[in-house]
């Protein structure tokens, strides 16, 4: 395996500021996107079709911006852009709790997925950039503190909602002020390593460096068409599963507390992962075993009738949910070279995006026509083919690929 060393110390972001900005803007994003169905169809009196087309909207505005800001990220210099992004996303915020009637309230839903997409890519273009630390614990410990953020988010949520919804904006809008002022003061060093790449492009060292090796090429979209396919089904948990557990008479807070179930395990999970770091030996293997626990849960999903089944499901499907995810972004940066870094994190970003945009309504068509029972048996099979398209890819691929440390 050939290496591409990445010579010259510079000053670097400290991680614990990026963990800080990742923590308080999910929380914040996780007052909003868990009350918007309910706030839209019991308060606004907004249609379930309509809703579901504010959602797709906020989803499809993210993938735009995510290849928009990977692709800026590469060119210019990335402290404005990640300042001017999360300081738009403050002050829409702002006004989402000035204004949040009908149909106001689409079209913020629609800025919140434009910005979302790109300061969630700047944020991980940066993570690129810390030379200090591995990609693989980089990006475990970022992928720890969004869910860290969506477990405090959601376990307020209920309670502000209850209090004022207005108060809850304005609560969110100020954690995103939070994350504003740290990157102001914290995010600066990303300076430098904008510098650095000029230098290069003035010395005639970039054009080695911009180079995407077409082995690698190949492996990067093996793992984008494995993580759209994976969330597409892994959707169909936050979508479709919710009525088929009360259909079996399983009460809707019992569901609820899936989640929370889930983001707990997430976060021990990431701990272990951020404690032993090389507990896989490679990246790659991390991945399928995320993989394999992913079609393992839809598996035993087959046999659960009643909820310590679901549970256990909840539990197979967090540990894959938890080695995947946030190891295929890592991989992806040890395979991509410094210039292009930004677009792959930001194909990363889009390649999550399309599978929750599609997975609600494939796992719709699948449920109308065939049963839930065939929907398991779909998803389990889905992702299992992945496994079978990465193996013989990586085998294939393995000896030939370039590393961009």
């Amino acid at each position: 395996m050939k290496n591409q060393a990445k010579s010259g110390a510079i000053k670097e972001i400290r991680l614990r500021w990026l963990i800080l900005g990742q923590l308080v803007t999910w929380i914040g994003s996780s007052f909003i996107w868990p009350l918007t169905s309910v706030y839209l169809n019991k308060q606004l009196h907004v249609s379930l079709t309509v809703i579901g087309l504010v959602l797709a909207s906020n989803c499809i505005a993210s993938i735009v911006t995510s290849l928009l800001a990977g692709k800026c990220f590469d060119r210019f210099n990335p402290y404005p852009l990640i300042v001017i992004g999360i300081g738009l996303s403050t002050l829409t915020l702002y006004l989402l709790a000035a204004f949040h009637g009908w149909p106001a309230y689409w079209g913020w839903m629609i800025i919140t997925g434009l910005l979302s997409g790109w300061n969630g890519t700047l944020i991980n273009a940066i993570g690129t950039s810390l030379k200090r630390y591995s990609s693989r614990y980089v990006f475990n410990i970022l992928y720890f503190a969004q869910n860290l953020g969506v477990v405090i988010g959601t376990i307020g949520v209920g309670y502000l909602y209850d209090f004022s919804i207005t108060w809850l904006f304005i609560l969110a809008a100020s954690l995103y002020l939070m994350a504003f002022v740290n990157a102001i003061w914290h995010y600066r060093p990303i300076s430098q390593f904008h510098r650095r790449r000029q230098a290069a492009v003035r010395q005639g060292q970039q054009h080695q460096q911009a180079i995407m090796p077409k082995i690698n090429l190949a492996m990067i979209l093996g793992l984008f068409t494995a993580l759209a396919v994976t969330w597409l089904m892994y959707m169909n948990w936050e979508s479709n599963l919710s009525v088929y557990m009360v259909s079996l008479g399983i009460p809707f807070h019992r569901y609820s507390l899936l989640w929370t179930i889930n983001a707990a395990i997430i976060v021990l999970v990431q701990i272990l992962l951020a404690r032993y770091p090389h507990l896989f030996r490679r990246l790659f293997w991390q991945i399928i075993f995320g993989l394999v626990m992913f079609s393992l849960s839809f598996v035993t999903l087959m046999f659960a009738k009643d909820f310590p089944h679901f549970v256990l499901s909840m539990v197979i499907l967090t540990a894959g949910e938890a080695t995947a995810f946030p190891a295929i972004p890592a991989f992806v940066n040890e395979l991509t070279p410094l210039a292009n870094k930004g677009k792959y994190q930001g194909m990363s970003l889009v390649a999550s995006s399309i599978g929750r945009a599609l997975g609600p309504v494939v796992g719709g068509v699948v449920i109308d026509r065939q049963g839930y029972l065939a929907l398991f048996i779909v998803a389990a099979m889905a992702i299992f083919l992945m496994i079978i398209l990465l193996l013989p890819l990586y085998h294939f691929c393995r000896r030939r690929l370039t590393w961009f440390k």
